[in-house]
């Protein structure tokens, strides 16, 4: 099982994946969560051009961008280790976004 700070690292290289999307940079503002159930947290920040700023355990109003994974899927998942596609469609990664979010995601993992 990966740790708080390992799964906080990984948020935090999600957001410069997001910035860099087919070498690209591009502005990206948006509302971030990540609900990791094996360790019982959910992770709140905004995401501003490949940072993620004020992340927080702390409630939080409901994010644009949600992810749910284990501890273990999050940390593989934006490590490289893990396709996104076979996560998705296996259920070790859930997703909630708008269309367009949706489509960066998708091109970016």
């Amino acid at each position: 099982m990966a740790t708080r700070d390992q799964c906080q690292a990984a948020l935090e290289r999600l957001a410069e994946q997001l910035r860099d999307v087919d070498g690209e940079h591009q502005s990206f503002d948006r509302s971030v969560s990540a609900h990791v159930p094996d360790l019982d947290v959910t992770f709140t920040g905004d995401l501003h051009d490949g940072t993620i700023t004020g992340i927080t355990t702390e409630p939080a109003p409901k994010a644009q961008i949600r992810l749910t994974a284990s501890s273990d899927d999050l940390v593989a998942l934006t490590g490289g280790e893990l396709p996104f596609a076979k996560a998705w469609l296996s259920g070790r990664v859930k997703v909630e976004a708008g269309v367009r979010d949706l489509l960066r995601l998708r091109s970016m993992l």
